[in-house]
């Protein structure tokens, strides 16, 4: 099974962490824990070494392991990092991305998969500051387990209370399985803009951040999928666990893919490459003057259309941004590349568009399935996306 690393922070729900510890173990997980200094004024860590049968981790310094450095460890060797029950400022600090104590180190160490318990008074949940702290962490691929009502110990009623133990095993079960449903399978992610150079000051390109591409490769990498990123210029912090070539322009994106392609299962094209690139790049800059200048202008080559020609059994799936009647042009793009699968957004829609973390994606299925999303964040936006792949993945492969 899974080695599973829980984070208990200095809530009064801290005794809760002992019934989920023994709970995973029941369910066939290894367990070790990692404690705030605050949560050892509540709950004992020899309580967690009893249960677990492992050395409880407290300060930054502890290094139970000989010639182990204790927070690198931990982070690499743990499948999943739960931190249950997590207050206010846990998350505050694991937002902020600060590194004061043992559980935040490993938190910025670990890429495992983060699932998080929130408990707190119901004036803290619902505090401005908290819940930006908590669209930061989601924003970063972090999942939530959503506290409930009820009637906290200070006597206030509202929402606080941490989730129900075995909702919070269920959570891990489901969260750990879908870490693993696209383990062996190779995706190639194209994202960001291209630009066409036209002196060596000057380039056409467009808006495109690169956002939505990023969190498709982070969806994936979550997902267990060996994920290759051909990234345009952006200023992106490539995702931990992805292979990453660097382009400028078209014609060097679509020697990339021609290159990679062949070692591809999927192929998701989210990147906003420049139809046209200038005929001719200058030499030099050249100079203002008061002359019209007419800037020739020639086709890059079509990198999904020419890819979707030789696809053979892969799973070829495509982006749409358009302005206007964007399902028309969407299925006549899935139809004419012959794609399995088109998301699309209309970039006039306010969220919807470049350079902002949110989207609104229309799926458009080969079989002619129209499935809208709702306005949502750009990861959330990926990991319906990457679900929908899933289950095309299954449809022609069978089981993973």
């Amino acid at each position: 099974m899974s080695n599973i690393l829980l984070g208990v922070s200095g809530s009064i729900a801290a005794y809760r962490a002992c019934d989920v510890a023994r709970e995973l173990m029941r369910a066939g997980h290894t367990v070790r824990v990692v404690m705030t200094p605050a949560a050892t004024r509540l709950i004992s860590p020899d309580t967690f070494a009893a249960l677990t049968g492992n050395p409880v981790v407290v300060d930054v310094f502890d290094e139970p392991e000989p010639g182990q450095i204790a927070h690198i460890r931990l982070a690499q060797d743990s499948d999943l990092l739960l931190i249950a029950p997590a207050t206010a400022h846990t998350l505050a600090r694991l937002a902020l991305g600060l590194a004061d104590d043992m559980l935040t180190t490993i938190a910025l160490a670990t890429r495992a998969p983060i699932l998080i318990a929130p408990a707190m008074n119901p004036a803290m949940w619902t505090h401005p500051a908290t819940q930006a702290h908590v669209q930061t962490l989601q924003a970063r691929g972090v999942e939530f387990i959503d506290p409930t009502y009820g009637v906290m110990a200070c006597g206030d009623e509202g929402w606080g209370k941490i989730a129900d133990t075995p909702v919070i095993v269920q959570a891990v079960q489901q969260r750990l399985q879908r870490a693993q449903a696209l383990k062996g399978v190779r995706v190639l992610i194209t994202a960001g803009p291209t630009h066409e150079p036209i002196d060596p000051v000057r380039f056409v390109g467009n808006r495109s951040s690169g956002k939505m591409g990023y969190a498709v490769a982070e969806a994936a990498l979550a997902h267990g999928a060996e994920v290759t990123l051909i990234s345009g210029p952006t200023a992106l912090t490539p995702p931990a666990g992805a292979k990453v070539v660097r382009v400028q322009t078209a014609q060097q994106m679509f020697d990339a893919v021609q290159e990679a392609f062949d070692e591809c299962d999927v192929f998701i094209a989210t990147a906003a490459v420049a139809d046209y690139r200038p005929e001719r790049a200058l030499p030099s800059k050249r100079k203002r003057d008061a002359q019209r200048w007419t800037l020739r202008m020639v086709a890059n080559p079509d990198i999904l259309g020419t890819v979707a020609l030789r696809k053979g059994s892969r799973i070829v799936v495509g982006f749409a941004a358009e302005t206007d009647k964007a399902l028309q042009h969407a299925q006549e793009k899935l139809q004419r590349k012959n794609l399995d699968l088109i998301a699309v957004n209309d970039v006039l829609e306010p969220g919807s568009g470049f350079e902002v973390d949110t989207n609104r994606l229309t799926l458009i299925y080969a079989d002619g399935r129209i499935e809208p999303l709702p306005l949502m964040r750009k990861r959330a936006c990926a990991e319906k996306l990457i679900e929908a792949v899933r289950m095309i993945v299954i449809q022609r492969w069978g089981k993973l």
